[in-house]
This record gives structure tokens, sequence and C-alpha cells, in this order.
């Protein structure tokens, strides 16, 4: 995405997130769902996790998930539900500036779900940590918008990240589950229907990679 150094990124993000008392919907992300309803419970990591949906979901499934996110306002909603489900010992927030740091240790699965931002966001860093923070066998998930939905506002020459070129930022040995873009139906703020392209990248760490 486009990125703008003149900006702090946690002060842009703790605007955005004090404009509502809740931005997301609250649901579990799609693709996430999709992939990790179909693999054995481990440790986990959602980078970017905003105000938690996909790290309560993943908890609530049996996973013992760390999610991080560079605003401090996101983190204590996702802290507060957490609580209010009585899933808080299966839970770990972090308030973490993934562009300059990343958590230590190894996870069974590792989701960057629309890691996308108009601010800096150093994402080839990113994306070569959370390559090595994948486990032998474990699952690395990147899904990105792969353009944009007919209600958003953007410039002409906005750039959207390619499959291929996310790809060439995955250090490591990998079997590629799904490399590719998806449809999925959304509804917009003002009620519109709209049918959304995601660029969807499943990959599963080689043992001996």
């Amino acid at each position: 995405m486009s990125t703008d150094g003149d900006l702090d990124a946690k002060s842009v993000w703790e605007a955005r997130y004090a404009e509502r008392e809740r931005i997301w919907s609250g649901r579990v992300n799609t693709w996430l769902a999709e992939v990790a309803g179909a693999l054995s419970p481990g440790r986990a990591l959602d980078l970017g996790c905003g105000e938690g949906a996909d790290v309560l979901w993943l908890a609530e499934k049996g996973w013992h998930v760390l999610g991080v996110d560079i605003s401090e306002t996101a983190l204590g909603r996702a802290v507060e539900e957490a609580a209010r489900r009585g899933i808080a010992e299966r839970v770990t927030f972090r308030q973490m500036d993934l562009s300059d740091d990343f958590p230590e240790g190894t996870f069974d699965l590792v989701s960057a779900q629309f890691l996308q931002s108009m601010v800096r966001l150093d994402r080839e860093r990113i994306f070569g940590a959370a390559a090595r923070a994948v486990a032998p066998g474990g699952v690395l998930i990147v899904v990105d918008h792969g353009a944009a939905p007919p209600w958003a506002n953007l410039h002409h020459d906005h750039e959207f990240p390619t499959v291929d070129g996310v790809l060439a930022q995955i250090p490591g040995e990998w079997e590629q589950l799904r490399a590719g873009p998806v449809e999925r139906d959304a509804v917009g703020p003002d009620g519109q229907q709209a049918v959304l392209i995601d660029n969807l990248i499943v990959l599963r760490r080689r043992v001996d990679g």
C-alpha cells in the first residue's frame, strides 16, 4: 500500500479508533475461518489484530493466541471482549509497531488479514519476520484487498499488492496451499452490496525447510 512517512502511524490509527466505539464488525475474517477451521489448534499469532475478532474466534476454537496491533485503543477493546467471553486465559494482546518490532517465538499459525495501511507499514520486513515465526509444519495465511470496493474513495493511481509480489517477500521453503484472487460478498457502510476481490495466500512451512 502507499505510505506517508510524514505521518505517525500510531497516532493515525489511534485517531481512527477514537472515531467510534467500534470500527470493525466483530466477526471473524472469512478466509481465516475457512483455513483455520481445518487445522488442529495450537499456538497462533494474529498480526494487526485490531479489536480482536480473529483472535477471539481462534481462542474459542481452542487456540492459544497472541494478537498484536499498533493501537492501544483497539487492544483495550479486545481485552474487554475476551474477558466478557471468558477466554482471557487463552489470549494475549501486545501493542507493537510491526514495522519496527516483532514478537518472539514460533507459532503453528501466523495470520495477516488485510495488513494494509495508508501510513508507514514496512510489509517486506513484516512478512520476512512472519515467515520466520512459523513453526515447521505450520501455516502462514496472508489476505490482502485485491481491488477497491465500489464505496472506497481512493486515488486513481492507488496500487494494490499482488499475489506474486507478496510471495516474493516471504522467505523459506513452503508448500503452497492456495495463492490467488478470491471473491466474497460484502455490504458497504450505507448498505451497498458488492462482490469484493481479495488476494489469498496460504502456505505450509516444510518440515525440512
